[in-house]
Formats: structure tokens, C-alpha cells, sequence
């Protein structure tokens, strides 16, 4: 693959070192070949014959390569434009020397994308028939350009658009594309001046605090002095003097007022969402008794087996961690004994690439041998075709005179062929216009009776005439608006089945609430003959609500 790259490669550098207004084909290829001698052979003679086609036929060439730019080549590089008249030439004269599976090597060998886009576009049929065939028809003659150029590019048109497949197949796997080298930057460092240092800055004064004001004696305030000199021992006034906050102000008397029993309206989504909560507090209670009575365990079992499954995992993870350890053990003994086979391997190998690099050696100076071999039979091949140019001259002379000879022939053919074709078409026309001038002086109805009742007979499906037409329009605007009036009732009665099962859910909300009432009211009732404290019946209420609310 990077032999054919390397060629084609060559092959474009040479092409845009030409200059058509200064160089002369043969000169320009007299001053290249001093160039090539690094190359082997075949690649010079391959290139040599590939830059010597693509500046005779650049006429041709410039032809296809312009309209690709102008129609999908849009968004192609120009540097690239001497890489596609390249293959350009390769497909059009040298397909049928090479060979479809060498032509196939130098197209992978280059950019996919690029060369799928230039092949799809240069062996379209329509393309190639029509306006390419036209252009080069206007360099070279028609029928030299149909049998040579036109007819194989048909030929071979199944085989390339099976590669062009390919390689979109390739290009759609996301396989690696062959992309020209670029020039990478050399980063250089900034010439930076150096920042002076920085001036020590000025401590900033320290602020003076006024000193705080001693605290004096406050008096203290507070309800009914008679109770707290009670509560207070003697002696200790002076103390909680001074610990009392110095300004107690007293809050003023709150007056609460009692809440006249006033009804709260319910919405929709509260009485649902307060019957969904007495269900639910009745279903748990439930689910609790028959856990109960199935006997529920005590949860001193389920920690019991909990300590056993933990002592088991933690036996578990120290066998794990032994054997992990016993493993790095074997592993790190395996690594030793792989290193030292590595060490073996790489000095067989070492040995087996001095022995092929001896081989190597003498499959070069033999290939140098018959490389000198065959540029010799080359040059006294190419000093035998010198002396033949001639003779091969004037039989190209002879053969291109009789082929004009025939083209004149055939033109003459075709001109007289024309002339009776347009003598032809002048008539057809001449009877047609008398045709029509014939109907133009018939006369004409003004005026068409319209039949509502009449089918058009236009051959369409479901046809109908307009009577028809209104009546079913009726018909259906009837049915509409029945389907409308049973949808209406459907709706209220939905609704007035939607209002019945609020009344019954409100009725079944004030029941539970007057049974909750009844037991809070009995939980909260003190047995007869006894006194609780404030704080014992307080804990006693708050117990009882909890159960309730429970």
C-alpha cells in the first residue's frame, strides 16, 4: 500500500512543480529525472510514464477535475486537485494495463473519503454519457473518445461502484483514514521582562476600644416581694441581685377568647384524602392482630441470627484475605519465572533477526545486481524506440488520414440523414396546423346544463353527485350531534354518581369522628373518688391523645 503511495505521491509533487507557460513538456521531464534516481526501477519507470500521460492528456484531465470542484467537490481542498487528475488518468488509460485489484491497492493507498467521492462522481453513466463525452468530443473527435475512453469507463462502471461500496463500508466501521502529514508547531518561550518585587506594605494602626463601663447596682423587680423574700433564703439577696438581667419589664395580660363552634366546609380532595387516612389506620390495626395471633416472635431471635450470619462474613472475608494473599504469593513467583523465559525468548530472537539481517544483506546486493541488470536492457530499449519514432510516425500519419477520410464520409451520411428528418418534422407540422385551424372554425356551445343529480365519472373511488353528497352531509351532521347530546348525559350522570359518593364518604367521616370523640372523652374521664396532680393528669391527657391519634 505505501509503495503505490509513495509513487502517486511523487507523481503529484512533479505535477505541481510544472509550469505551463514556462516549461515545455520534455524539458520538464529531462530536468526530473535526476531527481528519481533514489527510487528503484520499476517505481521510476511507473512514474515517468504516469507524470509524461497526465501533461499530454491535461486537457481531458482539467475537464472532469474543474466540474467535480464546481458540483460535489465544494467542500474539497485545492491541494488535492492534482491527486484526483492523477486518478483521473489512471482510471481512464491505464485501468485495463494494471489491473482492477493494482487499480483497487493505489485507490486504498490514498485519502477514502476523498476517493470515494471523486470515483462516485466520475463514473456516474449519466455523466459520463452526456456532458464528459461532449467535452472531450470538442478536443478529440467522437468516435475516437466513444470507442477508447467512453465504452471501457461503461465497461468497468459494476466493478468501481462495488469499491466505491467498500470503501464507504470502511469509512462507516470507523476505520482509520489515510491522512497527509501537517506541519506541527514549535512552541518558543516569551521573552517576559522580570516584575520588580513588591514593597513591603505599612501595618495599619491598631484602633483604640474605650474602655467598658463597670456594672452598677440594679434593684430588683419582680411580683408580690412578700412570696419571693419566701422563696429566697435570708442572707443570698445580694448575690441574686446581681445575677438578675438589670431591665425585666412585665408583659401585659392576654385575654383569650373562645372560638364560637363554627362549621368548616370541606373540599372534595379533603373529605377523600381523610376517609383514605381512616382506612389506612384501620387496615394496620388489623394486619397487627392477625400478626399477633399467627404468633409474631420476640425480635431477640432475629438478633441472635443476625451476630451469627456477622461472625460468619467476617470468617468469610479472613479466608478470603488469606487465600488473596496466598495468591500474590503465587503470582509474584509466577512474574520471576516469566521474566527469566522473556529474558531466554529475546536472545533467540535477537539471534534469528542477526541471522535475517545477514539474509536480508544478500537479497539486497543480488536485487542491486539485476536493478543494474535491467537498467541497462532499458536504456538500450529506449535508444532501439528512438531510431523506430519515425516509422511510427508515418504510419500514425497514414492511419489518422484514413480515419478522417471515414469521418467525412459519415458526416456527410448524418447531414443528409438530418435534412430529410427536418423535411419530415416541416410537414407533421404543416398538417397539424391545418388540423387545428379545421377545429378553431367549428362552432362553439356558449353555454353547459349542469345536473346536480349526475355522477362525474371522473374514475375515481367513492364517487357521488352533489345531490348525494348534501344528503349524507346531513345524515352525518345528525349523528354528530346526537353523539354530543349522549356524551352531555354521560357527563352528568357522572357527576351526580361522583356527588353521592362524597355525601356517603361525609357520612361515614362524621361517624368516625363522633366514635374518636367518644373515646377521647373516656380516656380523659378520672375515676371517682380520687385527685391526680396537674402534672399526672396532664401526662395522662397527652398519653390518651397518642393512643387516639394512633
Amino acid at each position: 500500500m505505501t509503495y503505490y503511495g509513495k509513487c502517486i505521491e511523487a507523481v503529484v509533487e512533479q505535477l505541481g512543480q510544472f509550469r505551463s507557460e514556462k516549461d515545455s513538456t520534455q524539458q520538464f521531464l529531462e530536468t526530473m529525472n535526476p531527481d528519481l534516481q533514489t527510487l528503484s526501477p520499476p517505481q521510476q519507470v511507473f512514474i515517468l510514464e504516469v507524470l509524461s500521460g497526465c501533461l499530454e492528456y491535461r486537457k481531458l484531465l482539467k475537464v472532469v477535475v474543474d466540474a467535480f470542484y464546481v458540483r460535489d467537490g465544494r467542500f474539497c481542498l485545492w491541494v488535492d486537485y492534482h491527486l484526483f487528475e492523477v486518478i483521473c488518468y489512471l482510471a481512464t488509460f491505464q485501468l485495463e494495463e494494471l489491473g482492477f485489484q493494482l487499480f483497487c491497492k493505489i485507490i486504498k493507498s490514498q485519502p477514502l473519503d476523498k476517493m470515494c467521492k471523486f470515483l462516485r462522481f466520475f463514473f456516474n453513466p449519466l455523466y459520463l454519457c452526456t456532458w464528459i463525452k461532449d467535452e472531450w468530443s470538442l478536443i478529440y473527435e467522437t468516435t475516437h473518445v466513444q470507442t477508447n475512453w467512453i465504452s471501457p469507463l461503461t465497461r468497468w462502471q459494476p466493478k468501481v461502484q462495488e469499491l466505491i461500496t467498500e470503501l464507504e463500508t470502511i469509512l462507516a466501521n470507523g476505520q482509520p483514514v489515510v491522512k497527509t502529514k501537517v506541519k506541527v508547531t514549535e512552541p518558543k518561550e516569551f521573552k517576559l521582562t522580570v516584575p520588580r518585587p513588591r514593597a513591603i506594605p505599612v501595618p495599619e494602626p491598631v484602633p483604640v476600644v474605650a474602655k467598658p463601663k463597670p456594672l452598677g447596682w440594679v434593684p430588683l423587680v419582680g411580683p408580690r416581694p412578700g412570696r419571693l423574700s419566701t422563696l429566697i433564703p435570708q442572707g443570698s439577696e445580694k448575690k441574686l441581685r446581681l445575677q438578675v438581667p438589670p431591665r425585666i419589664r412585665r408583659t401585659p395580660t392576654l385575654t383569650f377568647y373562645k372560638p364560637d363552634n363554627v362549621p368548616v366546609k370541606l373540599n372534595t380532595a379533603a373529605i377523600l384524602r381523610e376517609g383514605a387516612l381512616y382506612q389506612r389506620q384501620v387496615e394496620r390495626e388489623l394486619e397487627r392482630v392477625d400478626k399477633l395471633v399467627d404468633g409474631a416472635g420476640d425480635f431477640s431471635e432475629f438478633l441472635e441470627w443476625q451476630k451469627k450470619m456477622q461472625m460468619k462474613d467476617q470468617e468469610e472475608r479472613r479466608a478470603a484475605e488469606e487465600c488473596r494473599r496466598l495468591q500474590g504469593k503465587l503470582s509474584h513467583e509466577e512474574a520471576i519465572l516469566a521474566r527469566q523465559n522473556l529474558v531466554q525468548e529475546n536472545k533467540q530472537k535477537a539471534e534469528q533477526k542477526k541471522e535475517e539481517a545477514v539474509a536480508l544483506r544478500q537479497q539486497c546486493a543480488e536485487r542491486r545486481l539485476q536493478e543494474q541488470r535491467s537498467m541497462k536492457q532499458l536504456v538500450e530499449q529506449v535508444a532501439e524506440a528512438q531510431k523506430n519514432v519515425r516509422v511510427v510516425q508515418t504510419r500514425l500519419v497514414k492511419g489518422r488520414r484514413q480515419i478522417a477520410q471515414e469521418v467525412m464520409e459519415k458526416s456527410r451520411e448524418l447531414l443528409q440523414q438530418s435534412a430529410q428528418e427536418a423535411r419530415e418534422q416541416q410537414r407533421q407540422r404543416c398538417e397539424l396546423i391545418s388540423q387545428l385551424r379545421a377545429m378553431e372554425t367549428q362552432p362553439v356551445h356558449p353555454g353547459k346544463l349542469v345536473d346536480l343529480t349526475q355522477i362525474p365519472g371522473h374514475g375515481l373511488e367513492g364517487e357521488m353527485s352533489i345531490v348525494e353528497l348534501r344528503e349524507r352531509l346531513a345524515l352525518l351532521r345528525e349523528a354528530q350531534q346526537r353523539a354530543q347530546e349522549e356524551k352531555r348525559d354521560q357527563i352528568i350522570q357522572g357527576k351526580r354518581a361522583r356527588s353521592q359518593e362524597l355525601q356517603e364518604t361525609m357520612e361515614r367521616l362524621s361517624m368516625c369522628r363522633a366514635a374518636m370523640g367518644r373515646a377521647a372523652a373516656l380516656s380523659r374521664t378520672p375515676i371517682r373518688g380520687l385527685q391526680l396532680p396537674r402534672g399526672l393528669a396532664a401526662k395522662r391527657a397527652g398519653g390518651s391523645r397518642g393512643k387516639t391519634a394512633a
